[in-house]
Formats: C-alpha cells, structure tokens, sequence
C-alpha cells in the first residue's frame, strides 16, 4: 500500500497493519474494547495470497518490487510458456499505488516490464537449447470515457474509438488494434514508453499524476515445437493492466472534464466490482452441491473494461489481482471497499485451458492411450477400456 504527500499534509493516521498474508483495518471513530453504536467491529481481518507492506522503506516490513516479481511474475511467466492465458490487474483507489505497482518509475520497474524482461531472458535460454521457435507481439490500449484509444498509433480520428467484437472462440477483441512484432526487450521498452507518453493524465486533488484511463498491455506469445514428435503451436495472451483509481468528486474536487471522467471511471470500476459479485457467487454454488441454484447474470457488457476482460474474468485464464490500498484514516471507506473486493474475488473460478490445435493434443492423447494399450499386451494383462 502506498501513503502519499496528501494524506500527511492532513495528519492522516495509519488504521492498517500487516502480518504474513493477513491484512487488518481499524476504525479510529471506535473506541478501544468497544463495538460502537450500530455493533461494528473496531478490526477486521483479511487472509489474501500475500500481503505487501510498502508504506515505508524503513521498514523491516518493506517489500520490494523484486520480491512482487518473483511471487506473481514468475507464475506469469510460466503459465505463458505451458501454453496457458494470464492477466494482471491492480485494482484500488486513486494514489494507491496501482501504476507504480505496475508499471514502476526510474530505476524501480514494477510488474509490466519486470514480466517483459524475463520473457524474453527465458525465451534466449530456450532458443539457444533448440528447445522451440517463438513469435511475439504487443498491443497497448487505453480506454477513456468508455472508448478504446490505440496507444501505439498516432492520434487521429480511426485510433481513438476502436470498436469491440466477440470471437465465438477466442473471446472479445478490438478491431483494427495494432499489433507490433518485438524481438527483444528493448523493443517493448520502446514500445511501452510510447505508449505511456500518449496516456491520458491529470492532475485532481487525489493525486498530482493521476491515471485518467484504464491501460492494457498485451503479450500476444507464440510457441512452436515438438511433442511426442509431433509438430506443436501454442498461443499465450498475457494481459496486464493498470486501472484508474476510484475517487469520490468530493475528495478530488473534480469538476467540468474532469469530473466527467471520474464518473465513467467510476462507473467502469464499479461494473467490475459487480461481475467479481456474480462470478464469486457463481463459483460458490458450483462448490456447493447443496446450495440452491440461482440464476446470477455477469453484466460484461455494462463497461468497455470487463467486456474486453471477460476471458480474464471467470474464462480461459489464470489471473492475479492486486489490490493497492491508502494506510490513511481519511480513506478507510475506501480501502475497506477495496479489502472487500479483493476478498471476494478469491472465490472466482476461473477455466484455464492450454491454448493448442485440438486435433495436434488429439493425436497425441491416441499415441498416449496407444503406448498403454501396447504396454498391458507385452505384459499379458487384459486390456481395459475407457
């Protein structure tokens, strides 16, 4: 989590605390072995994958960067090259420290290009071995006021309001995006710090560089090899993405343009609170023989954001979401809303399937069953089939 100039400038106290994986919240406003007047609690406690204390770099609690990369990168990384989709998402209010966790600054690079960088480290280590072939290619997307703007193309009229389809198989896209063939990490550093010149930033009274765009960065990786030798593809979209902050108008003293945009990053964020409601009430009757069914509806289409994150959200991937928190009293609202979120979506379940040529893993599933079935005959067993 991140406490930032505003909140000292108001004499904000600290009402977060963090002990392995559990992250507590206080409410200053009730009193010490008390309740308070509706019956809340003065504590509460959320158990997450892990929890990162990065308020302050004196501390010995501090967590760094690398230590991110190396619990949530590395299982990017590695799904991308199992043939698997992965996306990333930082997900909290607006100074919390969403871009810095993932995109970093000068000489503190975050999760985008920490996961780039190792990419193409161990796509050298593969191809010096002869172990497969690879193609890979990047996309970078901005969507402001619910439009989709190219970040790699110059401005005009064709990049600043792409449209979206759906491939019944594939999932949703965004016609006419561009994409851009890298051979190395240098050329998605170029890339991206394109990308980031023409992103939409302001100033609001939240946050002196706030990010006014929700921004998505994609891998488009492609792996061709042999197994079984037999010829194989895979095909691995690895999605990172960095949000706008929630805000209330009243704590940013947004107004005219910028209030207008607030409202439509609002209305995105809270779109997307509502399908992690769905898909973790979903995931939860499926584990629940004995719950009653209900009829729960994910509103996907109600924002350009989750339309075009549906695959990331309850689909064909394996997803990371990361919540950044204010440590601040004159933000507990805020960062309880964000806790809860983020505990919520821990009951998703997603569908995650290695992206190959079903008739190439059909072909190697027979062979398998064939070397069985051979294996039981030499031994003079009987064969058993399935």
């Amino acid at each position: 989590f991140a406490y930032i100039f505003r909140e000292k400038d108001l004499n904000a106290k600290f009402i977060i605390s963090m002990e392995k994986n559990k992250t507590t919240i206080t409410n200053l406003k009730i009193p010490e072995g008390g309740t308070g007047d509706t019956g809340r609690e003065r504590t509460k406690t959320f158990t997450y994958d892990f929890s990162y204390f990065s308020a302050d770099s004196k501390s010995p609690s501090f967590v760094c960067q690398e230590t991110v990369f190396k619990n949530l990168g590395t299982d990017v990384l590695k799904s991308a090259f199992e043939g698997y989709n992965a996306c990333v998402f930082a997900y909290g209010q607006t100074g919390s420290g969403k871009s810095y966790t993932m995109m970093g600054n000068a000489g503190d690079a975050g999760l985008i290009p920490r996961i780039c960088e190792g990419l193409f480290s161990k796509i050298s280590e593969k191809t010096k071995r002869s172990e497969a072939s690879f193609r890979t290619e990047v996309s970078y997307l901005e969507i402001y006021n619910e439009r989709v703007r190219d970040l790699l193309r110059r401005k005009s009229s064709k990049t600043n309001n792409l449209r979206i389809r759906e491939h019944p198989k594939e999932g949703p896209y965004v016609e006419d995006l561009s994409k851009h063939l890298v051979q190395n990490y240098g050329d998605v550093e170029e890339l991206m710090d394109a990308g980031n010149i023409n992103r939409t930033t302001a100033a609001t009274g939240m946050n002196d560089v706030s990010s006014r765009s929700h921004a998505i960065f994609t891998i488009n990786f492609t792996q061709a090899k042999f197994d079984s030798e037999m010829p194989c593809e895979t095909v691995s979209k690895i999605h990172l993405v960095d949000l706008a902050g929630s805000e209330r108008a009243d704590a940013t003293g947004a107004t005219g343009v910028r209030l207008k945009e607030g409202g439509n990053i609002n209305k995105s964020l809270v779109t997307l609170g509502n399908v992690i409601s769905a898909l973790a009430d979903l995931s939860q009757d499926a584990t629940n023989p004995l719950s009653k069914k209900k009829q729960v509806f994910v509103p996907y289409r109600d924002s350009v954001l989750t339309w075009l994150l549906k695959d990331s959200l309850g689909g064909n991937s394996k997803t990371i979401m990361i919540a950044t928190i204010s440590p601040a009293d004159v933000n507990y609202g805020e960062t309880l809303s964000t806790l809860r979120y983020a505990n919520r979506a821990k009951n998703i379940i997603n569908k995650p399937t290695i992206n190959e040529d079903p008739n190439v893993k059909l072909i190697r599933e027979l062979r398998a069953e064939i070397a069985r079935l051979k294996a039981l005959l030499a031994q003079g067993n009987q064969v058993s089939f399935t």
